[in-house]
């Protein structure tokens, strides 16, 4: 439980930076809708946008003079944004040890180091969770000056689920990587990047639809928003896919941390 405590506290400030990217990204992303609201002549700039960029952050998919539509257009960047930060916290919460070489200090507490594991999991969980809120209540604030029904409502709670997801897919490579990795430096570059990766590895089947396969190995395609909007439903495959990447990630990361020789 210290430890837990501890780092929820060490992470405070991180938490709150992301918070406020968050929001402020909220608030200018809903003052640019705002144009676009019950506006349809303004679409025809979408039309002289390149294919591949609007694949890529799926435009295609959404009417954008409707609030419904405009979260789902931003569903890409809160995606990308909210799996970055569980990524990053992921990795640093249990690399930062041997960094800051303070590890041999954990290492005399009366806990083994799978306890360790497990609380400092906890406290990233509990981080990802509020970063996930202030989310879901910025954009809530942000667009209740167009009056959104109740299918706008229901489709947030959905998109909030897969964001949730997301979140703990990346945040769990994140954990395993900072477990795993002798080069304890390299944990959260390594963990953006694979992030990074499988999200512009989505864009592809967008593009080709010979690509179709690629979905599987992508996080960002388990949890399409225009699939979400149409059909208001999870593919049980993706969600069965997502916990068997989660559980082996965690498993892997106690496994290794427990036998792997640390820096002090």
């Amino acid at each position: 439980m210290n430890i837990f405590l501890r780092e929820l506290k060490a992470n405070l400030k991180s938490l709150l930076i992301w918070g406020v990217i968050v929001i402020l990204f909220v608030v200018v992303g809903t003052s640019k809708f705002s144009a676009y609201f019950e506006n349809p002549e303004l679409l025809a700039i979408l039309d002289a946008m390149p294919p591949a960029m609007l694949a890529a952050f799926n435009m295609q998919a959404f009417n954008l003079t409707t609030v419904t539509g405009f979260f789902g257009l931003m569903f890409t960047y809160y995606a990308l944004m909210l799996s970055i930060a569980a990524a990053m916290w992921g990795s640093d919460i249990i690399s930062k040890e041997e960094r800051d070489k303070t590890v041999e200090f954990a290492l005399t507490l009366p806990v083994t180091r799978s306890r360790v594991v497990t609380a400092k999991a906890l406290a990233a969980l509990v981080n990802c969770i509020a970063l996930l809120l202030i989310t879901w209540g910025a954009s809530l604030v942000s667009t209740v000056q167009f009056h959104p029904d109740s299918e706008f409502y229901q489709f947030v709670g959905l998109c909030l689920i897969a964001l949730f997801f997301m979140q703990v897919i990346f945040l769990a490579v994140g954990i395993f990587l900072g477990c795993a990795l002798k080069q304890y430096r390299r944990a959260s570059s390594i963990a953006v990047s694979l992030l990074l990766g499988t999200y512009f590895l989505s864009i592809l089947p967008s593009l080709n639809k010979d690509l179709d396969f690629v979905k599987y190995f992508t996080p960002f395609k388990y949890f399409d928003a225009g699939i979400l909007l149409r059909e208001s439903r999870f593919d049980m495959t993706f969600i069965l896919l997502s916990l068997v990447i989660i559980a082996a990630s965690m498993a892997g990361a106690y496994l290794t941390y427990t036998r792997r020789d640390l820096y002090i």
